[in-house]
């Protein structure tokens, strides 16, 4: 059921012109975003945050037209799984409330969207990686995933979607931060993870829903990968990238970065090499980053294990076999047929077993994903 405050709260993240920050002033001195609609165009003017010109952007968004369709708008996406949080929500994710201009309102959709409660870890790097920085993203994704921490990436073509896919194969969960709308997949063919995350991560946006990838919007965006991350990983990057963008936020917020040595002949390695000179930490296994990692995010990395230990899962073999072939990345199955050995007949038989029991998931038409 929607909050009433929900609609104001979407209505002031959707009103253009005016920063995160000066949201976030106007809500605190007037108390709610609904006041706020409704207060007169000389209650703003008197508090001296606004110039002229923001007034009447404000003005204009406060026409009953405007909030008709923005009650419309958050209407359909709720539906959809959008769920909202502004910087005063109690769901709010604590990491962000501590960098500079943290964003007035974060859009999700999945399970874990707001929810930070392990060691996080990003991962980013170039778009046109080459194999050799696609394997170790995936790497570095799975063998962190699988001790237990999230894995935050931007979900980009290259290095970003590598990382995602490899913390789906590793049982824990990944949190993408896009720069267009949350319901809105960029790039298109990563919508297989796009639609996994939905089910078992999490997707994030600043930007209100239906907003398109539009070129400027990925800077800021690199902010709050950051700012969710206990430590960033650049895989590969160019002198001048994105993903030194958000290494240099990582920097700025305190945090550890990380970057993986390559060939000072590679254009692709120069950025990451460049890091290292810098003083960045060398990436050379997840095993070795994992004995380095900041003493909070080992003590986090430890309680996993051990939960894991105690919860181990009772399964008969031929069961055990096919769990262990699943992930949070859907598998066909075809596929799953082929990698266990089975007929077509006894693997259907067995996934239906897991799938009574809790254990996996039919996504879409003969497409599993494993549940825990």
């Amino acid at each position: 059921m929607c909050r009433e405050n929900e609609f104001y709260e979407y209505w002031l993240a959707c009103v253009k012109g005016i920063t995160s920050s000066q949201k976030r002033k106007l809500r605190e001195m007037f108390g709610t975003e609904k006041e706020l609609f409704y207060i007169e165009e000389t209650g703003y003017k008197s508090c001296m945050l606004l110039t002229e010109k923001e007034c009447e952007n404000l003005r204009e968004n406060q026409r009953k037209g405007v909030m008709d369709a923005r009650k419309r708008e958050w209407e359909k996406a709720r539906k959809n799984g959008m769920r909202i949080v502004t910087y005063f929500s109690a769901e709010y994710p604590e990491r962000l409330r501590q960098i500079p201009d943290p964003p007035y309102a974060l859009f999700g959709m999945g399970p874990d969207c707001f929810r930070f409660p392990k060691g996080t870890a990003a991962i980013v790097g170039a778009r046109s990686a080459s194999p050799y920085g696609l394997k170790m993203a995936y790497e570095f994704g799975k063998n962190l995933s699988a001790s237990g921490i999230y894995i935050i990436s931007g979900m980009a073509r290259g290095v970003d979607g590598e990382g995602i896919r490899g913390a789906l194969d590793g049982s824990c969960t990944a949190v993408a931060v896009l720069g267009c709308g949350a319901d809105v997949c960029y790039p298109r063919e990563n919508r297989g993870l796009y639609e996994a995350l939905k089910k078992t991560g999490g997707i994030l946006s600043e930007y209100p829903p239906g907003t398109p990838p539009l070129a400027w919007n990925f800077p800021p965006r690199n902010r709050i990968i950051s700012g969710l991350s206990d430590i960033v990983l650049v895989m590969e990057a160019k002198e001048r990238s994105g993903s030194l963008i958000t290494a240099d936020f990582a920097l700025e917020q305190g945090k550890d970065v990380y970057a993986l040595p390559g060939p000072v002949t590679s254009v692709l390695s120069k950025g990451c090499n460049r890091l290292i000179r810098q003083g960045a930490g060398i990436l050379l296994s997840p095993e070795e980053l994992l004995l380095d990692l900041p003493y909070e995010m080992q003590k986090k990395v430890f309680q996993n294990v051990k939960n894991s230990e105690e919860n181990e899962i009772k399964l008969e073999s031929p069961e055990k076999l096919l769990y262990s072939l699943l992930c949070l990345y859907p598998k066909s199955l075809s596929e799953l047929e082929e990698e266990s050995g089975f007929s077509r007949g006894k693997t259907m038989e067995i996934l239906l077993q897991l799938e009574l029991a809790g254990w996996v998931q039919e996504i879409s038409k003969n497409y599993y994903i494993r549940l825990k």
